[in-house]
């Protein structure tokens, strides 16, 4: 007798029935079924999302991650605020277009 074998995530309903993720690629006949409850991968948070906002940055921060201070910020915006050459075509283009589909 040859062993065959798959395995299918699927949800323990509260009357007891299973509802399996997928359907199974096994011959029509007789089963062994072994449920084996799945634990939280993550930890339940404590404390409230700023606490771990902070915590997050903190562990960022600690391998090297790069956060801009008040001027950089204030120099980005600026950056941004000035458009950009291919904003400028594109809006350019647009405008073209409109002025030419125009009667």
């Amino acid at each position: 007798m040859s062993l065959l074998e798959t395995t299918i995530g699927g949800i323990l309903q509260p009357d007891g029935t299973l509802v399996l993720d997928a359907r199974p690629n096994l011959s029509p006949g007789r089963v062994t079924v072994v449920l084996r409850q799945q634990t939280e991968a993550v930890p339940p948070l404590r404390g409230d999302w700023f606490d771990f906002l902070m915590s997050a940055r903190k562990r960022m921060e600690d391998a090297g991650c790069h956060f801009m201070n008040d001027g950089e910020v204030q120099t980005h915006i600026e950056w941004l605020r000035e458009g950009d050459q291919i904003d400028d075509l594109l809006r350019e283009t647009s405008d073209i277009r409109r002025q030419s589909e125009q009667p």
